[in-house]
């Protein structure tokens, strides 16, 4: 399967590979810029796919809406199989991968990161999101998990705070490496925390 993407390539040859997922309504340029701030020494191969779903109002999407924390079961189920082979398509190992994105492509993370039967990656990263329930997905928070940074604004008008918070406590009793962080923002990208995560990226 291949979904419409653009690379930001490495430097020299890639130590590994950053996937960035956009969030409902956008596209694979929109966290694009994104992969220089994670990454600023361009160590990594760089990534950004468009969701294969085009519904209203305009842009791209990875699911329907529904309810939140429950993606629309049909568009998730077609979709979040395209995205794994996709994902899989790339050659790199997932000890070698680190799967991030905002929103609705934060939920599709944690989908590609904790699904049963899928290998672990080397990090996750989740912004503004929620960890999905979906009767054909089973999240698996069995060890090893791996290292998690999530963040999320306390003003969040579209996906509230608590559902950062209740994806952080419910990471950090299965037992993950959990960096969290909240800003007095709205649904948006905190870029002193990005900064953070592009140093917890180089550990």
């Amino acid at each position: 399967m291949t979904l419409t993407h653009v690379e930001r390539p490495a430097r020299g040859e890639p130590e590994g590979l950053l996937v960035l997922l956009h969030g409902r309504g956008a596209d694979e340029r929109d966290l694009f810029p994104l992969l220089d701030v994670l990454d600023p020494e361009r160590r990594l191969l760089g990534v950004t796919p468009r969701g294969p779903l085009s519904l209203p109002p305009a842009g791209a999407h990875w699911y329907a809406l529904h309810r939140l924390g429950y993606p629309e079961p049909t568009t998730f189920t077609s979709t979040y199989p395209q995205l794994v082979e996709w994902l899989d398509s790339l050659g790199f190992p997932a000890e070698r991968t680190v799967i991030g994105g905002f929103s609705q492509g934060g939920v599709m993370t944690y989908a590609l990161a904790l699904g049963a039967g899928r290998p672990r990656p080397a990090g996750l990263i989740a912004l503004s999101s929620f960890m999905p329930t979906v009767p054909a997905l089973e999240l698996d928070l069995a060890q090893p998990l791996p290292p998690i940074a999530i963040g999320h604004g306390t003003y969040d008008e579209v996906i509230g705070v608590e559902w950062g918070r209740q994806a952080r406590d419910r990471l950090t009793e299965a037992g993950a490496d959990v960096v969290y962080r909240e800003t007095p923002m709205g649904h948006s990208i905190d870029p002193a925390f990005l900064a953070d995560i592009a140093r917890w990226l180089r550990v």
